[in-house]
């Protein structure tokens, strides 16, 4: 049997500011909040509001100290 070598653990880093994502159509706002936070391998990040799956349109992604910025946007 083949054996797979123990996954090694991404470094994240501290990755701040806002991304202004075209969502597409088909993707949760989630999938694609965790698609960007991988591929940035950001330590901290946020929606400021959820994009249906069937929507397309500009979702705020926050990373950082600007997760404290979607906070506001939603109270």
């Amino acid at each position: 049997p083949m054996h797979r070598a123990p996954r090694t653990r991404v470094q994240r880093r501290p990755v701040h500011g806002v991304l202004l994502l075209d969502k597409p159509l088909g993707l949760s706002s989630n999938d694609a909040l965790q698609k960007a936070k991988w591929l940035l391998r950001a330590e901290k990040a946020g929606h400021t509001g959820t994009l249906d799956p069937l929507a397309t349109g500009v979702l705020p992604l926050c990373f950082g100290a600007a997760t404290k910025f979607s906070q506001l946007q939603l109270d």
